[in-house]
């Protein structure tokens, strides 16, 4: 389980956020500058639809005023009490205030008697006027102002003006902006939970269609279905179509190479029969001895070409071999060879170890480099597999000679042997770097704390 976490931490540190995860955070950005585009007009708008309430109410309240003035000798007079009480109580927010033509206040209402307010009519004729102002406290007030002619009267009419402090509408709108916030976030919320449901109802092809990727990535499925929404049909297919053409051009190529195989092998019989039948005459021997050489050689370029190209990796599919059952069998094998040597091999290895890599090229790789620990040991062969990061390590151990410093980067060469005890041809290590470069791996060569050489095969982690 932490194994395939790290895998998906690493995938996506490598390749970057996936495209369900890039489409929200583009969704979420949008919709938060949608929303704090919206925010400041739905604030202005419920200000100004504030405002027109107060206006409305504070030119009822001059209607009350002007219904309630009547003139007696060309003198205002106003009743004791007014319709709406508001005007009557001392601690009130609601104030009234009749200026006559030339200016002066000639009434004022009880709740404005210990106000400071230095307001004078514009007198603009007939106007109704509503804005604010601010008393000497700095205190600010909403003013709704109306010139009206009494009945009877013949001067150019008297100011009705209405007042209410703002504070009352800030508080308002205080509490409006923080349920607007509330509102504007949890509708956030629920639009990027409801965006989040239809992406992941929308990549459910997706993911579909990566499950069977990996599945043929492993080998478990031979070809991608069909059941995927038409805009992924064509890439499906043309997956397709990859797939059966790497299969019957690998099919044709292991074919072939078992032709040549076969068709070069009995001429190489007869050639080696022939060197025999030159080497009993005399003062052919010479002869003989060069044409075994070279027959020698021709076998080993041919044994090792072919198993350079039988071995590559293949494009789509991705194998992952269980390395304790395929170790437990190539030591077993190799115990009967060296049967005299009653090879010791310690084991260490994490339950279920697995490697990247394709059973043959594999057990090609394991069985050329635990054949050499076999042949050069004393007695013990040490197997260690760990994983380092993104790399996989695998270590194969001898107690044996080792091999100097001067000749590791021979040996791994082609035909390079430092062993001329046995027999052999000098490619199996060759072999082994090989399918290591066509898998991405390394092989490193080094001391032993066994006293004997150290093969160290990484490779990376898919």
């Amino acid at each position: 389980m932490m194994r395939r976490w790290l895998a998906r931490a690493r995938a996506r540190r490598n390749g970057g956020l996936s495209l369900r995860l890039r489409l929200m955070l583009g969704a979420t950005l949008l919709a938060v500058l949608f929303m704090l585009a919206l925010l400041p007009v739905l604030q202005a708008a419920f200000s100004l639809a504030f405002e027109r309430v107060i206006a409305q109410r504070l030119a009822a309240d001059a209607n009350t005023l002007i219904t309630a003035a009547r003139l007696d000798d060309g003198r205002l007079v106003m009743p004791e009490r007014l319709p709406d009480e508001e005007f009557d109580l001392p601690d009130a927010g609601l104030l009234g205030f009749i200026h006559d033509p030339a200016g002066g206040r000639v009434w004022q209402s009880r709740s404005a008697e210990d106000e400071h307010i230095d307001y004078q009519p514009r007198y603009h004729g007939g106007v109704t006027e509503f804005r604010r102002v601010r008393d000497r406290d700095g205190r600010e007030y909403f003013v709704y102002d109306v010139e009206l002619r009494l009945p009877g009267d013949t001067s150019e009419g008297y100011s009705f003006i209405t007042m209410q402090p703002t504070s009352e509408y800030r508080s308002m709108f205080g509490e409006f902006r923080r349920q607007l916030y509330g509102w504007l976030g949890g509708g956030l919320l629920l639009l990027l939970a409801l965006l989040w449901l239809g992406l992941t109802w929308g990549f459910r092809s997706l993911k579909r269609l990566s499950r069977e990727l990996d599945q043929v990535e492993s080998g478990r499925l031979e070809r991608l279905s069909d059941q995927h929404p038409r805009e992924l049909l064509r890439l499906t297919r043309s997956l397709n179509r990859l797939l059966d053409g790497e299969r019957r051009q690998r099919e044709q190529y292991r074919h072939s190479l078992g032709d040549l195989a076969h068709s070069l092998k009995t001429p190489l019989t007869v050639l080696q029969s022939v060197g025999e039948t030159i080497s009993a005459q005399p003062g052919s021997r010479e002869h003989a001895q060069i044409m075994r050489a070279q027959i020698e050689r021709m076998s080993q370029q041919i044994g090792y070409q072919l198993q350079r190209a039988s071995l590559g990796q293949s494009g789509l599919v991705r194998h992952r071999v269980a390395l304790e059952q395929l170790l437990e069998r190539l030591c077993s094998t190799l115990d009967k060879v060296y049967q005299d040597k009653r090879v010791q091999v310690d084991m260490q290895l994490p339950a279920g170890a697995t490697l990247p890599l394709e059973q043959g090229a594999l057990m090609e790789l394991l069985g050329n480099l635990l054949e050499n620990a076999y042949r050069l040991c004393v007695r013990q062969v040490r197997i260690r597999y760990r994983q380092e990061a993104d790399q996989l390590l695998l270590s194969i151990e001898d107690d044996g000679p080792g091999v100097p410093v001067a000749q590791r980067a021979r040996i791994v060469r082609r035909g390079e042997r430092l062993d001329v005890q046995h027999a052999g041809q000098g490619i199996g290590l060759a072999v082994v770097k090989d399918i290591l470069d066509s898998y991405g791996g390394e092989l490193r060569l080094d001391d032993s704390s066994l006293g004997g050489a150290a093969f160290h095969v990484r490779l990376p982690v898919d």
